[in-house]
């Protein structure tokens, strides 16, 4: 029947079945939790009262023990006597005893208690005051006939323990049979809720798996067999419904994975090609081949017709034709050749991303450009009608700012190596007038001074001076232009610890003398203006060195502190500088790294060194933006 029941409610809800399932469940425990303790409440306290109707029989013996004791000591009552029957007495009326009597008061407990208080109260207590009473000792007859009811009086006793526990034991019975109904109902209910899952959850749900599998493997017509008004009923309906759509969305699924195969491939051209562009223009950003390839790329992928490149003039003048993979444009300079074609159409004043008709063509302009300024403007030309896509717009669009961004490059180094070469030309101009000009000025002073003694024998010994002066003065402009040619044709080849080697070697050689070079720049990166500076004042110090100190060990040492200030040390124990102060109006060298070291926002610092010889030392930021206040000069003398 419950079986019956819970299949008509699965085949409505299966939810609802398992609700129906737990809650029967809850009611039966439920109900055996209450019975149980409905027994349990009536089964407590019976051992506490089996106990102490067991301690009556032991009290009762002992009050006739005491009482033949007495009499045989012919002592008649005694105190201990009278202690034993009060006790036997309380625990006559122990609370043990009056609960289980309360509970049942018309029970066979009750009514055997009764009788045991009645027999106490009107047979054996009259028979042990009579035998204690004062008086005539009593005969072996009186107490054997004491004797004989305290036998009867534990045998009621023993009656009333045995109803005490049949009484428990019932009770603990009754507890085991509803605990046993409780878990039979539990069993059933569970059997039946189990089959009827197995055949209203799980065959359904293993239908609708192996029918899923089926479609994931491709096969769209398969269905579930298991529909109806409750919930997986439902599902199997749907289910059914989403086999259908499937096999009518199946149709177009390999056309569109056709589509984006090809968009992915189209994608993945437009990457290569921005890919080989940025590298061909990052490698040469100044050579028209990069641009004419790049040119013909892009108009493969797209399908145009032909592209041109042109860029602005720099002043007023016509546009120039940088790459081209069409003929030559129609408006052209009477005076233009080869790859300088004048293109009318490339100038700044025409709209960039417009289409207009030219000839058998349509023309689309792209500006070429950085985030600084627009250099020219690309030309596509296009069938008529023809217009370019989303996803090609974006791939000119990029394609033209990168190229804005390599002619930009290309310019700014353009304008580097001209800053470059006008610095490197004031730097000469510098150190000539600097060096060899007030050289050639010292003697052209000489030659006016001898001029006038020339003639004069008087005055051939002053001449011969003059003459010593003018020799010594052209021996000092000598060695100053070589130095300066040395210094002009230093080359910044190689790292900067290599040269600092090379330098280092090549003035240990020249002056004979054993030179320790010490480096701890692992928190200094310097910059390459800063590594120029810092090698040339290097140098400068250890050729001053190898001419006026007379050393025999020298040491460079470039130190870094925590904070990046890197300090250089160039010593050496020479004849030092002796008391007199450094007079720099005659010492180039000494400006000219002064000037170096103001560059670099540091300072320099000549003085002697302990133990003797003399030490330069160098301080700057490193890592920090250097300040050309004016042209730095490259060479020097002292």
């Amino acid at each position: 029947m419950i079986r019956r029941m819970l299949g008509v409610l699965a085949r409505r809800s299966i939810l609802l079945l398992v609700g129906l399932a737990m809650t029967l469940l809850v009611l039966i425990s439920l109900g055996g939790m209450s019975s149980s303790v409905f027994v349990a409440e009536t089964v407590q306290g019976s051992a506490s009262a089996i106990n102490v109707a067991g301690s009556l029989r032991r009290l009762t013996h002992r009050i006739a023990s005491l009482v033949v004791a007495d009499v045989g000591d012919g002592q008649g009552a005694s105190p201990r006597v009278a202690e034993a029957i009060r006790s036997f007495e309380e625990q006559l009326v122990h609370p043990a005893l009056i609960r289980v009597l309360e509970r049942a008061p018309d029970g066979l407990f009750a009514a055997t208690y009764r009788g045991v208080e009645a027999s106490w109260q009107l047979s054996l207590r009259p028979r042990f005051d009579s035998i204690l009473a004062h008086g005539p000792p009593p005969t072996a007859d009186n107490i054997q006939a004491m004797l004989v009811d305290v036998d009867a009086y534990v045998d009621q006793l023993n009656t009333l323990v045995a109803v005490l526990e049949h009484d428990t034991e019932t009770r603990i019975q009754d507890l085991g049979r509803i605990l046993a109904v409780a878990i039979g109902l539990t069993l059933m209910v569970m059997a039946a809720v189990l089959v009827l899952l197995h055949r209203m959850l799980h065959q359904p749900l293993n239908d609708l798996l192996g029918k899923a599998n089926r479609i994931a493997g491709g096969d769209f017509s398969a269905r579930a067999e298991y529909t109806g008004r409750n919930e997986l009923g439902r599902v199997g309906t749907a289910f059914n419904l989403m086999a259908g759509e499937l096999s009518k969305l199946y149709r177009d699924l390999e056309a569109r994975v056709d589509a984006k195969t090809a968009e992915l491939q189209r994608s993945n051209r437009s990457l290569e090609l921005l890919y080989h562009a940025i590298a061909r223009l990052y490698h040469s950003p100044a050579a028209p081949e990069a641009y004419t390839a790049t040119l013909r790329d892009i108009e493969q992928l797209i399908g145009l017709r032909g592209s041109q490149a042109c860029i602005e003039p720099r002043h007023d003048g016509p546009a120039a034709v940088m790459a081209s993979t069409f003929g030559p444009c129609a408006e052209r300079a009477a005076d233009a050749t080869g790859a300088e074609l004048a293109c009318a159409r490339c100038r700044g004043d025409a709209r960039p991303w417009s289409y207009e008709s030219e000839g058998d063509h349509d023309l689309l302009r792209v500006p070429l450009r950085d985030s600084e300024r627009r250099y020219g403007m690309l030309r596509l030309a296009l069938a008529p009608g023809q217009r370019l896509e989303g996803w090609q717009r974006q791939l000119v669009e990029a394609l033209s700012q990168h190229i804005g961004m390599a002619l930009g490059a290309a310019r700014r180094s353009e304008q580097e190596r001209l800053l470059a070469l006008q610095e490197e030309r004031s730097v000469i101009a510098r150190e000539l007038h600097d060096s060899l000009a007030q050289a050639l000025s010292y003697m052209k002073i000489q030659v006016a001074l001898l001029q006038p003694m020339v003639g004069d024998p008087a005055r051939a010994t002053e001449a011969g001076a003059t003459l010593a002066d003018l020799r010594e003065g052209i021996n000092a402009a000598y060695r100053q232009l070589r130095e300066l040619l040395v210094s002009f044709r230093l080359k910044m080849t190689g790292d900067f610890p290599e040269l600092l080697h090379a330098a280092v070697e090549e003035y240990a050689a020249k002056g004979k003398l054993e030179l320790v070079l010490e480096t701890r720049l692992a928190d200094c990166p310097l910059g390459p203006n800063q590594e120029v500076h810092v090698l040339h004042i290097i140098r400068e110090a250890l050729s001053n060195m190898v001419r006026h100190a007379q050393a025999r060990h020298a040491w460079v040492r470039l130190n870094c502190d925590p904070g990046g200030r890197l300090t250089v040390d160039v010593e050496d124990d020479g004849v030092g500088l002796g008391d007199a102060a450094v007079d720099t109006r005659h010492h180039h060298g000494l400006a000219i790294m002064r000037e170096r070291a103001r560059s670099l926002g540091g300072s320099i610092e000549l003085g002697s060194r302990p133990g003797g010889g003399t030490r330069l030392r160098l301080r700057f930021a490193a890592g920090a933006n250097t300040v050309h206040a004016e042209p730095v000069m490259f060479g020097g003398v002292a």
